[in-house]
């Protein structure tokens, strides 16, 4: 006997992975919306669309659980239908299809119309990037450009997203002004390649124009950028940042290795000695800026010395913030041709180690904040604590500001200044100055 407890006629969308499939979900969201659909995120549906990443095996494996997981419920009689999209659908349809073919139908990253047709709703080119955010209310995942054209050994991201497409600078106002008028007051770059911005459409790097154009957007105050190349970097962007106060003084820029021999077999078309300089440009160019950068440990043929290297060079270049990944050894990648070679204890040591050592340089540059004032955004409320960021931090991934919300009121998707009281690793705690 069926027994239905999910809402009927409702599209509940899963999101999985990074922050450009949180965006993807969203203007998907959006275009359901526009026809007319009931559409929920990560709530109760009879029909469940998956948004998967397909980017590193952690990924996959959990992009495949939460359709087993989906494929039960509908077995069981709780949902109608599934219906597959994203990364890993792009890159392992085929394979999909036969080891799990319970799904409804598998969808690409480039399939959005046909998807949308498959959940009865037309695609509309008109919206133009509209859509539901489900981030809080103040800030907004903002996506510039899809696709990549870089050649990097480890990445499978061209195979699952193509070549780079800039979307051009007109579009990218209306958008911001649309997030703006909904109250959004931070956009949050995001691209594969932030870099590469505008090669493709105007024959130039121009991240920088992009720039001056969204500062003009009324509403919005912070403009942050994340996932940035470093080869090739458009250093004008740099005078942009610190001319404009709405262009938050930080960048995401992954770096991944610093061993020449590792960058080489990367494909990282740089070397250790440019990549210091590079940094220390920066550092000279906005005094103060916020780094955050990645780094891949355990790649084929990293040996001891190559790491104890990287090690001690995150050491030295004290990154303001940093993640540390395990390699994955991913099919139809050029570094698929090597021997995955260091264990997988080793890779994880490493990464600890690696870790280890950022969370002391983290807890040194919080300590020394203590006693200072900054300008905050307030996110949410967790518990007896709001949840706030700095200038300096980019939501879920760096450090998080807390006030004790049983002494303090403060409300959601405010600017209000903190008072660093106390710190630890990855955290500060702060009151707000009296009035």
């Amino acid at each position: 006997m069926r027994t239905k407890s999910t809402k009927q006629n409702t599209i509940n969308v899963i999101t999985l992975g990074c922050s450009k499939n949180i965006y993807d979900s969203e203007v998907l969201m959006g275009q359901l919306q526009a026809s007319g659909k009931d559409v929920v995120h990560e709530k109760e549906g009879n029909i469940v669309v998956i948004n998967t990443c397909g980017f590193i095996d952690n990924a996959k494996e959990e992009s495949v659980n939460t359709i087993l997981d989906n494929i039960k419920r509908k077995e069981a009689g709780e949902i109608d239908k599934v219906f597959v999209t994203g990364c890993l659908s792009e890159r392992y349809k085929p394979d999909l299809q036969e080891e799990i073919p319970q799904v409804d139908e598998y969808f690409g990253t480039s399939e959005l119309p046909q998807l949308l047709k498959a959940l009865e709703a037309d695609y509309k080119h008109e919206l133009l990037g509209e859509r539901i955010t489900t981030t809080p209310k103040n800030y907004a995942y903002f996506k510039i450009s899809e696709g990549c054209d870089r050649p990097c050994s480890f990445c499978a991201i061209p195979l699952m997203r193509g070549k780079h497409r800039s979307t051009p600078i007109e579009n990218l106002v209306k958008q911001a002004e649309s997030l703006a008028k909904d109250g959004v007051k931070e956009l949050i770059l995001i691209a594969q390649d932030l870099t590469y911005y505008g090669l493709d459409i105007y024959k130039k790097r121009n991240l920088a124009e992009l720039l001056e154009a969204l500062v003009k957007v009324e509403g919005i105050e912070w403009i942050r950028m994340h996932y940035a190349f470093p080869t090739g970097f458009p250093m004008d962007v740099l005078e942009v940042m610190k001319r404009e106060p709405k262009v938050c003084n930080y960048l995401d820029i992954p770096l991944q290795h610093i061993s020449d021999s590792i960058l080489k077999s990367m494909r990282r078309g740089t070397t250790k000695a440019k990549t210091t300089a590079l940094l220390e440009d920066f550092r000279a160019a906005v005094p103060g800026i916020t780094l955050r950068t990645s780094l891949i440990v355990g790649y084929p043929g990293e040996t001891a010395a190559d790491f104890e290297e990287l090690k001690a060079w995150v050491k030295e270049m004290r990154f303001e913030r940093l993640g540390c990944f395990i390699y994955s050894h991913e099919e139809n990648t050029h570094a698929h041709q090597l021997e995955d070679d260091v264990p997988e204890e080793e890779k994880q040591r490493r990464s600890a180690d690696i870790m280890e050592v950022q969370s002391q340089i983290s807890w040194e540059l919080n300590h020394a904040k203590v006693g200072q004032t900054y300008r905050c955004i307030i996110d949410r409320k967790e518990g007896n604590y709001f949840v706030g960021r700095t200038e300096m931090d980019s939501p879920d991934v760096d450090n998080e500001v807390l006030v004790d919300a049983t002494k303090f009121y403060l409300k959601q998707g405010e600017y209000v200044n903190l008072t660093i009281t106390e710190a630890a690793d990855f955290d500060l705690y702060a009151e707000p100055i009296a009035s």
